[in-house]
């Protein structure tokens, strides 16, 4: 039997489930057929973030940062490159901390930027501070591997 890897649609939240075999080539959501690997990070609230954290069995980056927020805006387009890098092996994501308040203090997040790594709903690992996309893009591939 195929390997299905269950993972929940950036766009309309719905959980799919998708062979595993079948993650490289492009694949979209069964209800609203937007792309599950989309070509840059996707947006998150709170609501959001709690479903993908449940359903998702890729591992999952996510980006919290400020508009206002100098760093966090130099590293988003060193974000997106390296969320094309990654693709399908993790999925990325962004938070604005500054809309979603309560997200900042249940995952005690002190400075931004600052990007969290899950698997299965469980953070693995967390890094602060402005990274280039190869720093993020390694930083990952050793997260992984602990």
């Amino acid at each position: 039997m195929t390997d299905m890897i269950h993972i929940a649609c950036p766009a309309c939240q719905a959980k799919n489930r998708i062979p595993a075999a079948k993650l490289g080539a492009k694949p979209t959501c069964g209800v609203c057929k937007a792309a599950l690997f989309p070509d840059a990070p996707f947006e998150l609230d709170e609501a959001k973030l709690n479903k993908h954290l449940k359903a998702d069995e890729v591992p999952l980056l996510v980006d919290f940062w400020a508009p206002w927020c100098g760093p966090c805006r130099m590293m988003a387009p060193m974000f997106a490159e390296a969320s094309t890098q990654m693709a399908p092996q993790v999925r990325f994501a962004k938070l604005d901390t500054e809309k979603h308040q309560a997200v900042g203090s249940r995952f005690q997040i002190r400075g931004i930027p600052l990007i969290i790594l899950f698997d299965h709903g469980r953070e693995i690992a967390r890094q602060a501070g402005a990274m280039n996309a190869g720093q993020i893009t390694g930083w990952v591939r050793q997260s992984l591997k602990a």
